[in-house]
């Protein structure tokens, strides 16, 4: 991850890996892939700390401690970052880079957006270079690593494509049905200060997605769980989309039973100001709908 990036505690990586059900190895391709696969099926993107008043740095090793002892997930920096933290605990070479998460038109302040891993030193008869791109971080996206190699790649029930672009960049392109148009990325390591600013804007500006609407994904083998407000729904095998979920207990019962993600230790303004701005943002979008 970040060269200067600090270890993990014993402790902290043995509750990481008991969350996500595997054992410490030394590296391989099948460990690296079976890491991924659990981190994504079991560490949910959430947006949920800013709606509820908390106020997270992009610290890794922080990142990791929420992940293994708190229960909770976060965004790129998050899972990104506490599971390059992680991997380079087991001895992969893991390497962080400096991102932009685009939709149907790239611009340059996007760039940043978005941190990206990379992992080498892992050949296979498919992959003689040994790296791959590994990204937990983007939601709806990847549910396992992807050769470092351009091509078309299917991880139902998207079909996603990697090309390499001009000055060493990389660009994964998602499926249509997906919740963004593409992602491009640098082949520089990256360092923390690339993206403390556009994680404050992400996580406090008024115009951000994210403090707009409250939510969570949670992607698996076949497809992703998803909740933005008060609307649950599924993305590819069994889709549905439900009707609002306008009940506080059956809200945080749906977050704990879909995405393991679970208030009961919160202290109650904690829980109040998240519903609260739950309810706010689903009227806001009814608003919307109406005009």
């Amino acid at each position: 991850m970040f060269e200067s990036a600090d270890e993990l505690e014993p402790s902290v990586r043995a509750a990481y890996l008991q969350r996500l059900g595997v054992q410490a190895r030394p590296p391989s391709v099948d460990d690296l892939f079976s890491l991924v696969r659990r981190h994504a099926e079991r560490v949910p993107y959430e947006t949920l700390w800013i709606a509820a008043g908390e106020r997270w740095t992009i610290d890794p090793a922080q990142a990791a401690r929420r992940i293994a002892f708190a229960g909770r997930g976060g965004y790129c920096y998050h899972l990104n970052g506490a599971l390059g933290l992680l991997l380079r605990s087991l001895g992969y070479a893991v390497r962080g880079h400096v991102g932009g998460v685009h939709g149907a038109v790239a611009t340059p302040d996007e760039r940043g957006n978005h941190l990206v891993l990379t992992v080498a030193e892992l050949p296979t008869d498919a992959n003689p270079a040994g790296h791959w791109y590994v990204d937990t971080g983007l939601g709806d996206a990847l549910h396992e690593p992807l050769p470092l190699m351009p091509g078309a790649y299917v991880q139902h029930p998207f079909r996603l494509t990697l090309e390499l672009l001009a000055d060493r960049t990389w660009q994964l392109t998602h499926d249509p049905a997906g919740g963004f148009g593409s992602m491009t990325w640098t082949t520089t390591p990256a360092v923390p200060a690339d993206f403390v600013a556009k994680h404050e804007w992400l996580s406090t500006s008024p115009e951000s997605g994210f403090v707009q609407v409250p939510m969570a994904e949670r992607r698996d083998a076949t497809g992703v769980d998803v909740i933005r407000g008060l609307v649950l729904a599924r993305i590819g095998g069994d889709a549905f989309t439900a009707e609002p979920i306008t009940r506080q207990a059956d809200w945080f019962d749906a977050l704990a039973d879909v995405f393991d993600l679970r208030f009961d230790a919160a202290p109650p303004e904690t829980r109040r100001r998240l519903w609260d701005a739950v309810l706010d943002s689903h009227r806001a979008w009814e608003a919307r709908q109406r005009s």
